[in-house]
């Protein structure tokens, strides 16, 4: 009697193992960082709502989707968004630069959970992100004025597959 509860609860733990693999397989995302849900996240054209409604110092946490336009082409340790139909887009960093991004997400669609505000980038940092971007020398020689963006910190990124 000992020996068949043995064994009946041996298959039911094999059991539990595979409808867990089950799944983890049908998973749409690639998670990066925190652990965000895909529910309850604003559209890119409503996170440019929020983004135009900051000043510069002023902060607001949400989580929004959106397509990316370009990855850190060294690292992946910087993203650009964009944000909502025409040709604005969002720099999004990842916090304690503890994550990062594959090199070849542009393109793809993200759901970023974070930290949004504006920001001015000065033109060394312009500089060094069109460097990173892979631009060329003359189009970055051409940086000479600091920037506003719309900048994010993201705590958490699920990238669709």
């Amino acid at each position: 009697m000992l020996l068949s509860f043995v064994i009946v609860a041996c298959n039911s733990t094999k059991k539990d193992a595979n409808k867990e693999n089950k799944i983890v397989e049908n998973t749409t995302y690639s998670s990066f960082g925190d652990t965000i849900s895909t529910l309850d996240y604003l559209s890119s054209n409503d996170a440019l709502s929020n983004y135009n409604a900051l000043k510069l110092g002023d902060t607001i946490n949400f989580k929004f989707n959106a397509n990316i336009k370009e990855v850190c082409s060294k690292k992946g340790c910087w993203m650009t968004l964009s944000a909502g139909n025409n040709d604005e887009t969002i720099m999004v960093r990842f916090k304690d630069y503890g994550f990062f991004m594959p090199l070849d997400a542009a393109g793809k669609e993200v759901i970023v959970a974070g930290k949004a505000f504006v920001n001015e980038v000065s033109v060394a940092d312009l500089k060094h992100y069109a460097e990173d971007a892979g631009k060329s020398s003359e189009e970055i020689a051409n940086i000479t004025e600091p920037a506003m963006e719309f900048a994010f910190e993201a705590n958490g990124v699920l990238l669709k597959k």
